[in-house]
């Protein structure tokens, strides 16, 4: 087992050591679903490299100074919410509370409930999330705020590929092109699986860099699972900001990135591993910074 230190500051810190946080990471995730044998590890295991790579790199924030204004601190809403696992992990890794309180993910009276809020006062969580389609609302109606009280930091939102599925996300996206929110870096999870199926089957996108373009995005494509090409992209994303038109990252990723079996299959969107399957796992994720 390593336990070696991340770098205090983000400009340190390199694609090495992100790839090894993002491993310890998805150990973290398969505990926390096993754990209580509940939960959501599919899309959580895919976008461990995304949150990693912004929480550890990107974001431009102070877990020390946390409140829910988020004055001088770029924001993040995640909109798909049953990918908590995921961010719990960066959030407790991070700073934001201890990591030991993974332990107590969907138990009775936990902070960590299965879709994140906020009457818990978890630090780090801004908007409860679990019905999908209102994040992006939520993150047009902050960039909005931070425009209004004159601070130059951004707002980030996470959606799922399933998640376009909802209106209220075309609403949104017409109004943050309307009103040229362009403190805004959005990014749909493109993994082309959701919980009944693979998207075409249950309802196709079809051109979605095309039907971004036309809603008056600026719109980047990316490998959501290769740490170098992710940061190039979130760092193009963030020279595109202030162009007036809010930025959106189309980000194909695997669902269950880093565990063979959960790969290439929607079956694992929802479903814990049991002993065995844990053990399998976690014999091909390496410990690098110290389980909980």
């Amino acid at each position: 087992m390593s336990t070696s230190p991340i770098p205090a500051t983000a400009d340190k810190v390199s694609v090495t050591d992100l790839q090894r946080i993002a491993s310890q990471v998805r150990r973290d995730i398969v505990r926390q679903v096993h754990g209580v044998q509940s939960g959501h590890p599919g899309g959580s295991l895919g976008c461990a490299d995304f949150f990693t790579a912004l929480y550890f790199k990107v974001l431009r924030h102070d877990p020390a100074k946390w409140d829910m204004d988020g004055k001088d601190q770029d924001l993040f809403f995640l909109s798909n919410g049953h990918v908590s696992p995921v961010w719990y992990s960066v959030l407790a890794r991070s700073g934001y509370f201890p990591v030991q309180e993974l332990a107590t993910f969907r138990k009775l009276n936990t902070r960590l409930q299965g879709h994140p809020t906020t009457h818990e006062g978890l630090p780090g969580v801004r908007m409860a999330s679990g019905s999908l389609g209102q994040g992006m609302s939520v993150a047009i109606g902050a960039a909005l705020a931070k425009k209004l009280n004159g601070d130059d930091h951004l707002v980030y939102s996470l959606h799922g590929d399933g998640e376009l599925q909802e209106g209220q996300i075309w609403e949104a996206a017409m109004f943050a092109a309307a009103k040229k929110v362009d403190n805004l870096i959005s990014t749909v999870d493109y993994n082309g699986r959701q919980i009944d199926g693979d998207v075409e089957d249950v309802l196709p996108l079809g051109d979605l860099r095309a039907k971004w373009e036309a809603f008056g995005w600026d719109v980047l494509e990316t490998n959501g699972n290769d740490m170098a090409a992710l940061l190039k992209t979130l760092d193009a994303a963030r020279t595109r900001t202030g162009q007036g038109r809010p930025v959106m990252i189309l980000m194909r990723t695997e669902m269950g990135q880093g565990v063979d079996f959960m790969m290439n299959s929607h079956e694992w969107h929802g479903i814990a591993p049991n002993d065995q399957q844990l053990a399998s796992a976690l014999g091909q994720l390496e410990e690098t910074l110290g389980d909980y």
